[in-house]
């Protein structure tokens, strides 16, 4: 049967599965319901046991923000099949648009979450509608090449980036201002971003618009001939996902409370690195990044300690071989990869 007859097919019995699929999908997202509190409340227990120590802490606190942001990503990264490496600049969106409002307007950030959500998703749908008429590598390629542009025009924008010597804003601790006395409240911060993130991808993935992005990832002209509009499809996806993201951004200014272009819009640090922690953990998948994140993120630290600092750029060189292997003989990543044992060692019990 041709692609054509499928879609005619389903268009005929669209109708009749539709209130069937949503009464699916709810029973589906409430079965994740018992999971995810597993997840939330087992992170939260550890910010609890670890409150008294900075280190671990931190490494906590930078693993919940990267998973946060690896979730976003894969949203039209993992779902979609579009991969981006430029969700820096929408990270960097967020951090300017929070850092700016609070500084110079004396804005709070709780509320700089909405403009910046706004601002992110503007951009990316401008950017990526010429962008995403490119496919495979050359997509990829393209993003890059967007993540230099924005690094470039951070650089002389100084009224907005404060050029190459960053943006600084002032410390006042309270909640209204999102600065906090105690470290664990900013892992508790980021456990409540990363939190918003699985939900929204909980949701997406059960949605009309998560069955649309999965058929676009699996093949596009049969998506296309089914009737499913490519192009609005992965613009609706990139747009979420770069929303979530300039969320991460203005939680990890106010976190950090000086940024520079370099840095915020690094793209083996930033763009590439949050790609890869939903790669290893598992792409596509609701957990996966975050598993990443928990995995990349102390070992990125450790490798940056005991290799970088001996071999300039040994660290890099290492995680590009992890991506390598990974995508060899871990290809669902670690993710997929304990499913499937779970999976191979169920039957036998």
């Amino acid at each position: 049967m041709s692609n054509l007859d499928l879609a005619q097919s389903g268009h005929m019995h669209a109708g009749a599965s539709t209130k069937r699929r949503a009464t699916d999908d709810i029973w589906t997202v409430s079965k994740e319901l018992p999971i995810f509190i597993g997840v939330v409340a087992a992170i939260a227990l550890a910010i609890y046991l670890l409150s008294g120590q900075f280190f671990y802490l931190n490494l906590l606190t930078m693993a919940l923000l990267f998973g946060g942001l690896a979730v976003s990503w894969n949203i039209i990264g993992g779902f979609g099949g579009q991969f981006s490496i430029a969700h820096s600049v929408f990270f960097a969106i967020g951090a300017y648009t929070a850092g700016n409002l609070y500084k110079h307007f004396d804005i709070s950030p709780w509320i700089s979450i909405l403009p910046a959500m706004v601002l992110s998703a503007a951009v990316a749908a401008v950017v990526s509608w010429p962008v995403f008429r490119l496919r495979g590598p050359f997509f990829a390629i393209a993003t890059m090449a967007l993540t230099e542009v924005a690094i470039a025009f951070a650089m002389h924008w100084k009224t907005v980036t404060g050029g190459a010597s960053g943006l600084t804003i002032p410390y006042r601790a309270g909640l209204e201002n999102m600065i906090f006395t105690q470290r664990w409240a900013y892992a508790a911060l980021f456990l409540g971003y990363l939190a918003a993130t699985l939900v929204v991808s909980i949701v997406i993935l059960r949605s009309r618009l998560g069955y649309y992005l999965q058929a676009v990832r699996d093949n596009d002209k049969a998506a296309e001939a089914s009737g499913i509009p490519i192009m609005r499809t992965k613009l609706k996806g990139m747009a979420i996902s770069a929303a979530l993201t300039g969320v991460g951004g203005v939680f990890f200014m106010m976190y950090v409370r000086i940024v520079e272009p370099a840095g915020l819009l690094s793209l083996f640090d930033v763009g590439v690195k949050i790609a890869l922690i939903a790669l290893i953990g598992g792409i596509g998948t609701i957990y996966g990044p975050l598993l990443g994140a928990l995995i990349l993120v102390p070992l990125d630290y450790w490798l940056r300690a005991f290799i970088g600092s001996a071999i300039p750029g040994g660290n890099l060189i290492v995680l590009g071989i992890i991506l390598i292997l990974g995508s060899l003989y871990m290809k669902k990543g670690v993710f997929g990869a304990l499913k499937q044992g779970y999976a191979a060692w169920r039957p036998k019990r």
